[in-house]
């Protein structure tokens, strides 16, 4: 494959300039660096410009995190993917259909109410208004938004994107695992993928080298510490770099988060999201791509206000692409510009929590 590195950079920095990209693009094939560029600034008050290193929120891309934990108590027989969610969870959901399983919550295909369902609304932060979200300190926090709820599918209907059933996935991880989501996952994931940048920070305790998240309103621009959870949960919200998610993918790919059949397993076109896209699908906690029933790609994204998050794995290019940003839209926008300069990245996005 022939890469013109010096167009990819300049198309790069005209993007950059042109939409007001904050952030970083980081590009590696094999072991060849193909493109690595920090833009703008952390902290745009006091002028802290983003470096490669810089964390970054991640928003529903830290949701892949959760789907590794779950297979990994899976792996250890604590339950089964097909194993019914009343069988392995101790809380009451009155109005839950009983065939819920550990899969259809995996898949987005549970048909369970979702406290922000993107099918129909789209302001998350209009969420917080009434109910504080300095308060959302932990999966727990999020069950009055939806455990009374009457289900919106009967179980693997459809495809139907669900922030709560990532919520109850993290509820599941702290009740086998005897400890909180967030310190499973940091041990267990995280530690063992080597992503010591990485983590779960609180808003209001943000370790170093940590972006803030911008939303652009017209002239101005404010953070968006209102406008999301303090601290990430289950459903996203953790803070990643550039770099951590290559070795991430290394490690899950390698078999050292995973056996092989459970990676395998996260990685396995299992719900076809044809409303977005018929060539489209959904995995464990992955986005997936197929041409001619071949894997393109795979990859971990997400939106939220401030948030812009897009990490990819083409396999058979041995090539990974990560665009992450601290700024309303502008990321999209930067995949964009790749996507027109580099012929093996071209797919269509799916912009989503």
């Amino acid at each position: 494959m022939s890469v013109d590195r010096s167009s990819i950079e300049a198309a790069m920095v005209t993007q950059a300039e042109e939409s007001g990209f904050s952030g970083v693009v980081w590009i590696r094939q094999s072991n060849a660096m193909l493109c690595a560029r920090a833009f703008g600034y952390a902290n745009r008050a006091d002028r802290i410009a983003n470096t490669i290193d810089t964390r970054f929120q991640m928003a529903s891309g830290s949701k892949t995190f959760t789907a590794v934990a779950v297979c990994q108590l899976v792996e250890r027989g604590c339950f089964n993917f097909d194993s019914p969610l009343s069988d392995c969870l101790d809380i009451e959901f009155p109005h839950f259909n009983p065939g819920i399983t550990i899969h259809h919550l995996l898949t987005h295909t549970s048909g369970i109410p979702d406290y922000f369902d993107e099918e129909w609304m789209d302001d998350f932060e209009a969420l917080w208004l009434k109910r504080p979200c300095y308060s959302m300190r932990g999966p727990k926090d999020f069950l009055p938004m939806f455990q009374s709820e009457p289900m919106k599918l009967p179980p693997g209907e459809r495809f139907s994107y669900s922030n709560a059933g990532f919520i109850v996935l993290g509820l599941l991880i702290e009740q086998w695992s005897g400890t909180s989501f967030a310190d499973y996952v940091c041990q267990n994931v995280l530690e063992r993928a080597g992503m010591a940048d990485s983590g779960y920070f609180a808003a209001d305790r943000l370790p170093g080298r940590t972006a803030l998240s911008y939303i652009v309103e017209e002239d101005s621009w404010r953070t968006n510490i209102y406008a999301v959870p303090i601290i990430g949960q289950p459903d996203g919200g953790a803070y990643t770099t550039a770099p951590d998610m290559a070795r991430f993918w290394d490690a899950l790919t390698e078999g050292r988060l995973l056996e092989p059949t459970f990676a395998e397993k996260m990685l396995t076109a299992h719900a076809s999201v044809k409303n977005k896209d018929d060539n489209l699908y959904y995995g464990y906690g992955t986005w997936i791509r197929k041409h001619r029933n071949t894997l393109e790609r795979f990859c971990a994204l997400g939106c939220d206000p401030g948030v812009t998050f897009i990490s990819a794995v083409f396999p058979e290019k041995d090539l990974l692409a990560t665009v992450i940003g601290n700024s309303d839209d502008a990321g999209w926008a930067m995949w964009r510009t790749l996507e027109e300069h580099t012929s093996w990245l071209r797919w269509t996005l799916v912009r989503n929590r």
